[in-house]
């Protein structure tokens, strides 16, 4: 049976205007789960409260099967948490930034570091205000998979990327889950998740919509093109129906409406859909 890393149970957080309500899903080991949603919708929060970087006001939440209220530091030396916005003393060179962060971890690995160094183009001689948002993340992934993390926690960490960067830092995170380290990324660029995802968990409004595995999903839906007239003959049984350049898009069940062809729906168009059909029931 395969080891859960990372379990949530009914964790909330409530805030004046927005509220996290009873999120929960689990991680193996091994495997990549994108976590997607829209802006809002509460990616960030869920992030920071299982971390209790927030804290939140209610919920479980069990790292390697320890309850983290009770290991939390035995925990946190196993996990490493990367967000797009990482911040760091922007005058201070790399290199030293560096050489503090590794005096943290007895199971640094230096020579890791510098292949990541290498790989992601950092010069240790610049200074975080000398680099892009982009090579920001860099440095933080640099940091994060060189002390041998168990657990990979990342917050749109391909946000600030160009293409050819994001199909590297993909091409790392399947050689990581091959070696039995499990990522959690939040993402609003599904196209990377297609590319690597093992699971995928959906939140809308603080709550979880869904979570499972991506092939299993893709399976679920596939997306047709549409007439004006088939758009309004058939609109009972399609999902998030819109505009579309020519004429409409939907979602169908696999398996019903088969008239109508269609194709397997990507992330993306699955997301955008299901968000499309909550937003109409509103």
């Amino acid at each position: 049976m395969a080891e859960t890393v990372l379990e949530l149970r009914g964790l909330c957080k409530e805030y004046p205007a927005f509220r996290l309500k009873d999120v929960g899903f689990s991680l193996e080991r091994g495997r990549i789960m994108g976590f997607i949603g829209r802006n809002g919708a509460g990616k960030t929060t869920t992030l920071k409260s299982m971390l209790n970087i927030v804290h939140p006001s209610a919920g479980e939440v069990r790292f390697f099967g320890l309850d983290f209220a009770e290991h939390e530091l035995e925990c946190k030396r196993r996990i490493a948490f990367v967000s797009g916005g990482a911040n760091y003393y922007p005058n201070k060179k790399l290199a030293a930034i560096t050489a503090v962060t590794r005096s943290f971890y007895e199971g640094w690995d230096e020579k890791a570091y510098r292949r990541y160094l290498k790989l992601f183009a950092l010069d240790e001689s610049k200074t975080p205000k000398a680099l892009s948002a982009g090579m920001q993340v860099k440095y933080a992934l640099a940091l994060a998979l060189s002390h041998g993390a168990e657990l990979l926690i990342l917050d749109e960490p391909t946000s600030g990327l160009d293409p050819v960067s994001r199909d590297e830092l993909v091409d790392v995170f399947l050689s990581l889950a091959d070696e039995g380290v499990s990522i959690l990324f939040s993402t609003h660029i599904t196209e990377d998740l297609d590319k690597c995802a093992d699971d995928v968990a959906y939140i809308r409004n603080g709550e979880i919509v869904f979570s499972m595995p991506l092939k299993k999903l893709r399976e679920k839906y596939r997306t047709v093109e549409l007439t004006a007239e088939q758009a309004e003959q058939y609109k009972d049984s399609l999902i998030g129906c819109k505009r579309a350049k020519e004429g409409f898009t939907a979602l169908v069940e696999s398996g019903e409406l088969a008239e109508l062809g269609g194709q397997r729906s990507g992330l993306e168009e699955i997301m955008v859909h299901l968000d499309k059909e909550a937003r109409d029931d509103d």
